[in-house]
């Protein structure tokens, strides 16, 4: 049983000994514009993530639709990829460009959204203020402009008047 394990492992380590650098392809995608593609793939796979049925019931094929975006087909990304892969210093450094980018794309989203945020408390605040300051009015038995009443009450008992019938 030893024998059995021992001649696997050497197998096993023979068999991967002989990987070939892969050539580098005639039709190389550059790494500019190799970030490029990482990176739209990056965001359409989330999308996919999130919207997946939607997507398919458009029938929208994300791949494709970033091949033709930056005019490659999937044999030339495919080969870029392998070469870039192999070459482990050029490839780390394609992808730390790409995380730079996501991470710069994620700011400037969270940035939008808080200016968004903001001017939605803004006019939160600005509303709630014209409220109270219609209901404060009334309170204090000051008589509250027209557009500020929001609903006459009976001068007796302070409660809501009930509804005229004709």
């Amino acid at each position: 049983m030893k024998n059995l394990i021992y001649i696997c492992i050497v197998l096993l380590l023979v068999s991967c000994y002989d990987i070939k650098k892969p050539k580098k392809p005639d039709n190389l995608i550059s790494k500019a514009k190799m970030v490029n593609i990482i990176i739209d793939m990056s965001l359409f796979n989330s999308a996919k993530g999130i919207n997946k049925r939607l997507l398919e019931n458009k029938g929208i094929n994300l791949e494709q639709f970033i091949y033709n975006k930056h005019n490659i087909d999937s044999l030339q990304f495919a080969n870029s990829n392998n070469f870039y892969a192999y070459n482990i210093v050029e490839y780390e450094a394609i992808y730390e460009r790409v995380e730079d980018s996501l991470t710069q794309l994620k700011d400037d989203f969270t940035e939008i959204q808080n200016k968004k945020e903001k001017v939605r408390k803004r006019k939160d605040s600005i509303r709630r203020a014209k409220t109270k300051d219609s209901v404060y009015r009334d309170k204090k038995g000051m008589k509250p402009n027209k557009k500020d009443r929001l609903m006459t009450t009976n001068k007796k008992s302070r409660r809501p008047a009930p509804p005229k019938v004709d």
